[in-house]
């Protein structure tokens, strides 16, 4: 017990004071790694994923939500077992990339559309690396082989299809499929007007200069480790922190593709601790743990890398 409030009451403060003193004595990296950070979230990120924040925050303010749910619903539903509304979340989280499927999720829940049950069920696999992503800067910037695009793709975007058929058996709880809330039904009421997309596009800024923020917190801490990157448990660990410098560091650190490719295709599947971080800010005031989320993308990259893995192996 003494133990635990130790760990509880101390540690935090010595690992914040020690990444003060480091930044203290090496401001050259921390003003690179800032600077690498946030030009991969104003050049990248932020025209990536900041229309998508924008529209999909307007749709469901005014009722293009229902549209989506009439076009996709029924074909979604019967593969996934979610609702109406959870089928926009599946959309937006395999099309749009981190972290736009645990933002579309968080605010489907808030705006009470699904239960808490289909939330934390969607988190479980519908928040992915976007095709966009995979094919540009995976497949032809990073691996450089055009004959990948398929095989990477199919084993992304596969391993959490099938992943959640398992997923699903721990929140249906024994239902066939999720449904919409009464409440949400008998109170719909969709507006409209330069009102609604200030308040959505306010919306859009705060999760987006979070995202960045995030990004450039775990740029720098991957510029400062840098220098004990010669240890071998850190040649594994640092590329862990940030998918797109992550990736890159095990394509140039390893030789052999039939061990950098599993490895960058775990990665992707996981997509970093920053993209946790991420994550888990989207996921403020809906109740939502992020440990569970957290336990899922690790064995997502592990069936992604082990599939991975057999495709080098046997193909």
């Amino acid at each position: 017990m003494i133990k635990t409030h130790f760990f509880r009451l101390y540690i935090p403060g010595i690992m914040a004071v020690l990444l003060f003193t480091a930044m203290l004595f090496s401001p050259r990296k921390v003003f690179s790694g800032a600077e690498d950070g946030l030009l991969l979230w104003f050049q990248v990120v932020f025209p990536t994923l900041f229309p998508f924040m924008l529209v999909s925050g307007l749709m469901m303010a005014g009722g293009g939500l229902a549209v989506i749910s009439r076009a996709f619903g029924k074909a979604l539903g019967r593969i996934f077992a979610v609702s109406g509304s959870g089928s926009f979340a599946v959309l937006t989280g395999f099309l749009c990339g981190y972290p736009m499927g645990a933002k579309v999720t968080a605010d489907l829940l808030r705006s009470g559309r699904i239960t808490k049950n289909e939330g934390r069920y969607l988190l479980s696999f519908c928040n992915n690396t976007s095709p966009a992503f995979i094919i540009n800067f995976i497949v032809w910037k990073t691996l450089g082989q055009k004959e990948l695009m398929v095989p990477s793709l199919v084993i992304l975007f596969g391993v959490p299809v099938l992943l959640s058929f398992l997923f699903r058996r721990f929140y249906l709880r024994g239902d066939k499929q999720f449904r919409s809330p009464v409440e949400y039904h008998n109170n719909q009421n969709h507006t409209l007007n330069f009102s609604v997309l200030d308040s959505c596009m306010m919306d859009s800024f705060e999760a987006i200069v979070k995202v960045g923020g995030y990004i450039i917190a775990f740029s720098i801490l991957i510029s400062l480790c840098r220098d004990i990157g010669n240890l071998p448990v850190m040649e594994f660990l640092l590329p862990s922190l940030e998918v797109t410098n992550g990736v890159v560091m095990l394509r140039e650190g390893i030789p052999d593709p039939a061990l950098y490719y599993p490895l960058i295709l775990g990665l992707t599947s996981f997509g970093g601790f920053c993209a946790v971080a991420q994550t888990d800010c989207m996921l403020q005031g809906t109740g939502i743990s992020i440990l569970p989320y957290l336990a899922q993308k690790l064995a997502a990259a592990l069936a992604a890398s082990f599939l991975a893995y057999l495709y080098m192996r046997f193909f």
